[in-house]
């Protein structure tokens, strides 16, 4: 083993969502979601085992994170400890080029980079498919982060057949506009929206039907390469699932009034000839599928309502990279 290992892993932005899980520990989902990796964000992590350690250490941001923090990491490093059967301790430093959950997908590559980094500093190997499948056992969303460009989420039947697989690299003029409304923490964790949603919410079991039904739709939309229909597409799924969150009990919502506002403007291009989609996650921040060739003109627009560092634009990003 090479007792280290360092990693950068991009964030995901879900086109076909993943919201709920049918396996809380396993982390295994109600359905199957299609996502974008996006080259802004993305989180670089080294992970060092040594006898000398007599505890593991994890440093985010190059600040050593709480007992708290760090039990979330040790026990996602445990399954390669086990893996590999390695008894040692281990520091992690980890760098998040992307606010913490805010929304903005930094649990999908921190976890992604993690996995990246574990499998190298513990000599296991992996290939992608299988670091996939560890990597969802941090954060779901991250098992998505270990590719690059348009990928899947397998629904899966169980915990050997729920991974990721690689779709398209996204690289014929595909892009996005992230307008950052609110960058701080979330109130309500993904997690726990999730779990509230699955249990509460009557409009629950409609939107799982309806993904199943959606991710194969965009799949062809990708294959043939028409932008229109997976812009369309993209947008009714992000909706449908903040529905979901409405109809709980007692309701919820992550929108923020500028998050309304991103939105109307979004459908006001649409109008103008420009064709842009916009979608949101567990948070305010509102996500733009557009062609790159046209964010220039999207941003513009933008600016005249939002400060210019709150809107980024972005190309379709890669996979896990060795550092």
């Amino acid at each position: 083993m090479n007792n280290r290992g360092k990693a950068r892993a991009y964030g995901n932005i879900a086109l076909i969502k993943y919201w709920g899980k049918r396996d809380e520990k396993l982390i295994l989902p109600m359905n199957s979601s299609l996502s974008l990796t996006i080259e802004c964000f993305y989180t670089e992590t080294e992970v060092i085992f040594s006898d000398s350690f007599n505890e593991d250490y994890f440093y985010l941001n190059g600040k050593l994170q709480d007992k708290l923090s760090t039990r979330k990491i040790s026990d996602f490093i445990d399954l390669f400890r086990k893996a590999a059967n390695i008894n040692m301790k281990a520091t992690v430093k980890s760098t998040n080029f992307v606010p913490t959950a805010a929304g903005l997908a930094s649990s999908a590559s921190g976890f992604a980079a993690l996995a990246a980094a574990c499998n190298v500093a513990s000599g296991l190997n992996l290939d992608h498919r299988e670091l996939s499948m560890y990597a969802r056992q941090g954060s779901g969303s991250a098992t998505r982060s270990i590719y690059g460009g348009f990928v899947e989420w397998k629904r899966g039947t169980n915990e050997k057949d729920s991974y990721a697989i690689p779709i398209d690299d996204a690289k014929w003029d595909i892009g996005m506009v992230i307008v950052i409304i609110n960058s701080k923490e979330k109130k309500i964790s993904s997690r726990e929206g999730m779990r509230h949603t699955v249990l509460t919410s009557p409009f629950y079991k409609a939107w799982v039907e309806s993904c199943e039904r959606d991710i194969e739709e965009a799949k062809l939309a990708i294959k043939n390469r028409d932008f229109e229909s997976l812009g369309l597409i993209t947008e009714r799924n992000g909706l449908m699932m903040h529905a979901t969150m409405l109809g709980a009990s007692p309701p919820f919502c992550y929108w923020e009034p500028d998050s309304v506002l991103a939105m109307k403007l979004v459908r006001e291009l649409r109008k103008e000839g420009i064709t842009c989609y916009f979608t949101m996650d567990a948070g305010p921040n509102v996500k733009i599928l557009c062609r790159l060739s046209e964010s220039d003109k999207i941003k513009n627009r933008l600016k005249e309502f939002f400060r210019e560092e709150k809107i980024i634009i972005t190309g379709p990003g890669p996979g896990i990279v060795l550092l």
